[in-house]
C-alpha cells in the first residue's frame, strides 16, 4: 500500500503548541494534507496518554484510529478533501540533558511503540527518573544511550530515532551540545539505531556527504506544534499499513518499501545558515570562519548553523546516493505558494479561501504538489501550474534562514508575476 506518514508531532501538552492539536484536529488536517499515518507525539505526558487511551482504538497491528471519527471537523470552510483513512502511531520525544566526556549534552530522541502496554511500562520507568508531567516533551537528565536501553528493555518491539539531528541547540550533531559521531552518543547500542530525522534545515543530500551515515534511513517530519503545519515534511511508504511493516521498511532503507521523503528546501529551515538574529546577520560557513565565528556587528558569537556543521563532518565533496535509496521531493507548503501568487501572507483569508478550493479540486495538498499532472494544474490555474513545475524541478529562489529565523523560498522573480499574469489573462488563479 502507498501511504504518507508524518512521524513527529506534538500535543497541546507541549510548550508553545496550539490548543487545536487534538487527535481530531490532527486527523482533520491529515485529511486535508493527504496523510494516512500520524504520530501521536507526547505519550509520556499523563494527560495526553489519557486522551490516547480514551479516544483511540486499535486498527491495523500497532496502529490506531479515532474511536469516534464523527469528531473530525474539517478546518477549512467549504473544503472537500478526498476520503482518507487516518491512523495514529504512538510516539514521544524526550529531551535529554546530561554530561558525557566532560561536556553537557542536549539531545532530543523520538520513541515509537506499537501498544499502550509498552507506553505504560516506559512511562513508569521514566517517571522514576524525572518529571514527565510538566511538558509533553519532558526534559530528563538521561543519557541517550541509557534511554535506548530503557526502550529495548520495556518496549522491545519499539524503536528510537534521534530527532532533527543537526539543530544547533538540542540534537545529536548540534553545534552547541552534540557529538561528532553516532557511536559517541549511543556507544555499545549504536547498532539498534537505524534511522535519523534530518530536520527542516537539512536534507538527505547534505547528510549523504558523510560516509558514517550511509547505513541510516533518513526520515523527515513536520515536528508540528500546530496541526495546520502537519506534513510540511513527511515520509512516503510502499508497505503494508501497520507499525511493524513501517518499522521494517525504515530498517531496510530501500526505495521499493521506503519510497522517499518530502522535504523543505533546507534553506527555509531556521538554522540552515550561520547568523546572529539580533543584528540581522546571516553568513555562509566560509565567511563565518573568516570572522572567527564572531558577529561582524556586535562581536558576539554567531549561532553556527546546520550547513556549517555538516561541512565540518563531511568526508565527501558530493552526496552519494545508491540507486535503491529513497527518493527526495523538495516542496514548498501550498499556502506559501498561494500567498506568493496572491501577494499576501500564507495565513490570510484570501489564501485560505483559495486553498480550500484547490484542496476540493485536487483531493489534498500532496495530491496537488506530488501527484497531479502539470497540465491538469495549469488548466485550473496557469500561475499555480508554473509554480508547481518550477518547484518540482528545484528552480526556486532561496533566502536562507539562520539563528531561529525561517528562510524564504520563492518561485517567482520580483515583478515576474505581473508579466506572467498578463500572459495568462483570462484564466482563473
Amino acid at each position: 500500500m502507498e501511504y504518507i506518514a508524518d512521524l513527529h508531532t506534538h500535543s497541546p501538552f507541549s510548550r508553545a503548541t496550539s490548543p487545536e492539536g487534538t487527535l481530531s484536529g490532527l486527523a482533520a488536517w491529515a485529511r486535508v494534507k493527504g496523510i494516512q499515518v500520524v504520530a501521536t507525539g507526547d505519550f509520556t505526558h499523563p494527560g495526553w496518554f489519557r486522551s490516547l487511551r480514551e479516544e483511540l482504538v486499535p486498527a491495523e497491528p500497532g496502529l490506531f484510529r479515532l474511536k469516534d471519527e464523527r469528531a473530525i471537523v474539517l478546518p477549512l470552510a467549504g473544503a472537500a478533501p478526498a476520503p482518507t483513512q487516518v491512523r495514529f502511531l504512538l510516539s514521544a520525544e524526550i529531551s535529554g540533558i546530561y554530561k558525557r566526556a566532560g561536556r553537557v549534552r542536549k539531545v532530543h530522541n523520538l520513541l515509537y511503540v506499537p501498544d499502550f502496554a509498552s507506553v505504560e511500562r516506559l512511562n513508569a520507568t521514566l517517571a522514576g527518573i524525572g518529571n514527565i508531567e510538566s511538558d509533553g516533551r519532558p526534559i530528563l537528565g538521561l543519557d541517550s544511550r541509557d534511554l535506548l536501553e530503557i526502550l529495548l528493555t520495556e518496549a522491545p518491539e519499539g524503536f528510537l530515532v534521534p530527532a532533527h539531528v543537526w539543530t544547533p541547540w538540542f540534537s545529536l550533531f548540534g553545534s552547541k551540545s552534540g557529538f561528532d559521531a553516532i557511536e559517541e552518543c549511543f556507544a555499545d547500542l549504536t547498532s539498534h539505531v537505524f534511522a535519523l530525522e534530518t530536520g527542516l534545515s537539512s536534507d538527505p543530500g547534505m547528510n549523504r556527504l558523510i560516509s558514517g551515515l550511509d547505513r541510516f534511513a533518513l526520515i523527515s517530519n513536520s515536528d508540528c506544534h500546530s496541526p495546520a503545519k502537519l506534513g510540511r515534511e513527511a515520509n512516503l511508504f510502499s508497505a503494508d499499513l501497520d507499525f511493524f511493516s513501517l518499522r521494517e521498511a525504515l530498517r531496510a532503507n530501500r526505495r521499493d518499501r521506503f519510497r522517499g521523503t518530502v522535504e523543505f528546501f533546507p534553506e527555509e529551515g531556521k538554522y540552515h545558515a550561520d547568523g546572529h538574529r539580533a543584528c540581522h546577520v546571516c553568513l555562509d560557513p566560509p565567511e563565518t570562519r573568516r570572522l572567527g565565528l564572531a558577529c561582524p556587528v556586535c562581536g558576539k558569537p554567531v549561532t553556527v548553523g546546520v550547513l556549517h556543521r555538516v561541512m565540518e563532518l563531511a568526508d565527501r565533496e558530493r552526496p552519494l546516493f545508491g540507486e535503491d535509496l529513497p527518493e527526495v521531493f523538495s516542496l514548498i507548503p501550498l499556502p506559501e505558494v498561494l500567498g506568493e501568487i496572491l501577494g499576501t501572507g500564507p495565513g490570510s483569508k484570501k489564501v485560505m479561501e483559495l486553498y480550500s478550493r484547490v484542496i476540493s479540486r485536487f483531493g489534498s495538498e500532496f495530491g496537488l504538489l506530488l501527484y497531479a499532472p502539470l497540465e491538469e494544474i495549469r488548466a485550473a490555474s496557469p500561475l499555480l501550474g508554473e509554480a508547481v513545475e518550477r518547484m518540482r524541478s528545484g528552480r526556486v529562489i532561496r533566502t536562507p534562514g539562520c539563528d531561529g529565523q525561517y528562510g524564504v523560498i520563492r518561485v517567482f522573480e520580483e515583478g515576474e508575476l505581473a508579466r506572467l499574469a498578463g500572459q495568462f489573462r483570462g484564466h482563473h488563479t
